[in-house]
């Protein structure tokens, strides 16, 4: 299979011929597929993972033109955040966020942000529920309101300048030096030890959705928790993350 997948881009890398091509879309489009059915997961139901499948092959078809097969990466890899960064573009440019929704996130940013910077340490549900003068049921349902937006929400540049996403800090459990990414960029280093700082929980349910592929079914089942806690958890993470992000640019 891998003989044949450097055979198939040894011709199109000379050729470039549209049917070429066409056999390189029709090898991977299930990778289009998997990407579009686990962000759709994330979703709510009135987005048409259809629409999520059509913005991801432009973004397979776009790896295609720009991939070089002699950097030594594999494909599957190099593809997989194009297509993925497609579909949340194309997500964006509708703008299917309710403004209601964005209000609750940004209110629930803005705490984690005020809190952890007061105390040092990692803000609990009573804490974010007391700021926003809510009950931490209610608290539960906005996090459930809002979860879809985190998935977006790592995919974002950490500024204009940019190309890194937040996620690309998010250390991978498996790796043995995770403190050392991007250690040239001191927003970059905040944030992975922001990271590292996360709640076991949070922290491991990020691990296992960006390093490890999982679903939040699947991560449901590993960690023994409902699909709902697990998406909470997620965007717990997420805002802790991001509202250390908002303190470190206002210090830069």
């Amino acid at each position: 299979m891998i003989e044949e997948s450097c055979e198939l881009w040894d011709k199109y890398k000379t050729h470039k011929s549209p049917d070429l091509k066409e056999q390189i879309i029709i090898k991977y489009v299930v990778l289009v597929k998997k990407i579009a059915n686990k962000i759709s997961s994330y979703l709510p139901l009135h987005i048409q993972k259809d629409d999520l499948y059509s913005y991801g092959i432009f973004g397979l078809i776009e790896a295609i033109d720009r991939y070089d097969p002699e950097l030594g990466i594999p494909f599957p890899a190099y593809a997989t955040r194009r297509i993925k960064g497609a579909v949340i573009d194309g997500i964006r440019k509708e703008d299917w966020i309710p403004v209601s929704v964005r209000k609750k996130a940004k209110l629930i940013e803005e705490a984690y942000q005020k809190i952890e910077a007061k105390t040092g340490q990692n803000a609990t549900d009573h804490e974010i529920a007391a700021e926003l003068n809510i009950t931490t049921t209610e608290l539960s349902k906005w996090f459930n309101s809002i979860s879809f937006i985190t998935m977006i929400s790592l995919d974002e540049s950490l500024d204009n300048n940019d190309g890194n996403a937040i996620k690309d800090l998010i250390p991978d459990q498996c790796s043995p030096n995770p403190a050392k990414i991007s250690e040239d960029n001191e927003t970059k280093r905040f944030l992975a030890k922001a990271v590292n700082e996360l709640p076991e929980k949070e922290r491991l349910v990020i691990s296992l959705f960006y390093y490890h592929d999982l679903a939040n079914k699947e991560i449901a089942q590993v960690m023994e928790l409902s699909e709902s806690r697990i998406s909470q958890l997620h965007a717990k993470a997420i805002f802790r993350l991001r509202g250390k992000l908002a303190k470190v640019k206002k210090n830069l």
